[in-house]
């Protein structure tokens, strides 16, 4: 499932292929806002200025952008072990529970730099341990990967629903959900961060958590394409056959995978229960698991388009409520179709333009040589 062998260089491969398929993509949506009645110059306008127009509007963006991050690059890993992890939902579910056990736990006796790497620590724990049992069950038992992660998005939503209505629900409180932990248990925002230094920058719920996802990106990069670990794993992904030839055990490969894949998508906790919500609530994923995918796709499963996939994901949440609100005529759902329509492009139709494009890149490639050799 990783990227078939190119003959392009990797900045048209993961960055300028993809803005063409975003391109096309608001092509066809600009089609369907005019057969609304909207003008889709001004939508867009609208779009692009709600997400990067103003401090808050990047705030936003960035906050959002985090989360997909974390579950774009854990699709990723999976995807160069040849696995389609769709359980990215579940892993965040229940990476966040990991992490507010941790700070319902010791908030009240720890201190915020002992307490707050333990809480991210068992947000990573947590999701690799429940990506781990579908990996068990494809590794050993022939169980496929797509549908035991599906069922375990199910199982997780479950599992929390009993938790905050039977265990952690605060008392005296209606709703389902936990205390509010201490501030030793809560990761700062990012306009606090920039306020110690005299930064006066507008509030929003971005919070120190896109450090730790910038942070992974560069441990998946370092991973993916340095170690040893990593080869193996592309080797899977690329040509399991040949692998085992090569002594590599895919039954292995899978678990590893996996659990870094959970892992990853556990850190979504550390951004929504520590760096937003300061409690334990039900749905606080919010999609963020299944728009993983897409981002994945779109990045070309390599952290650095995965950060400008998510950066432009995050965008369209942003941008788009901010267009719902100018535009009554443009509702939720026609965002949510502007997102769709990003989705089949950089997915299904992601190939769509390579060939016209490769073609154009050897042809002016093939000038450039002759042009060497002439002046050689």
């Amino acid at each position: 499932m990783s990227a078939r062998p190119s003959q392009l260089p990797r900045w048209i491969e993961i960055g300028l292929l993809p803005v063409i398929n975003v391109l096309m993509a608001l092509v066809v949506a600009s089609l369907i806002l005019w057969t609304i009645g909207a003008n889709p110059i001004d939508a867009i306008a609208i779009l692009v200025e709600g997400a990067f127009g103003s401090g808050y509007g990047w705030g936003y963006t960035l906050y959002y952008a985090t989360s997909f991050i974390f579950t774009g690059l854990a699709v990723a890993v999976a995807f160069h072990a040849g696995l389609f992890n769709i359980g990215g939902e579940g892993q965040a579910t229940i990476g966040g529970l990991g992490a507010g056990l941790a700070a319902l736990a010791f908030d009240q006796v720890l201190p915020a730099p002992v307490l707050l790497p333990l809480a991210i620590l068992s947000s990573a724990v947590f999701g690799a341990a429940w990506a781990i049992v579908p990996a068990y069950l494809q590794a050993y038992r022939g169980s496929h990967i797509v549908i035991t992660t599906i069922m375990f998005n199910f199982l997780a939503a479950s599992l929390m629903v009993y938790l905050l209505v039977d265990v952690f629900r605060d008392p005296g409180q209606m709703s389902t959900q936990s205390r509010t932990f201490a501030d030793s248990a809560t990761l700062p925002e990012i306009a606090a961060v920039f306020g110690w230094f005299g930064i006066k920058i507008p509030s929003t719920p971005l919070n120190l958590s896109l450090v730790w996802a910038l942070i992974c990106c560069v441990l998946v990069e370092v991973f993916i394409w340095r170690s040893r670990l990593g080869y193996e794993i592309r080797a899977t992904g690329l040509a399991p056959r040949a692998a085992v030839y090569a002594g590599i055990r895919p039954a292995r490969i899978v678990l590893i995978a996996m659990a870094i894949s959970g892992a990853l998508a556990g850190s979504v906790g550390v951004n929504e229960i520590l760096g937003v919500q300061h409690r334990l609530l039900l749905e606080f994923v919010a999609g963020a698991g299944f728009t993983g995918i897409a981002v994945a796709l779109m990045g070309r499963n390599h952290p650095f388009g995965i950060v400008l996939a998510s950066l432009l994901f995050g965008a369209l949440y942003q941008g788009g409520a901010e267009l719902a609100f100018e535009i009554p005529t443009i509702t939720r759902e026609m965002i949510i179709t502007i997102q769709g329509l990003i989705i089949l492009f950089s997915g299904a139709l992601a190939y769509m333009n390579r060939p016209w494009v490769e073609r154009i890149y050897l042809r002016f490639a093939a000038g450039r040589a002759e042009e060497v050799a002439a002046h050689g």
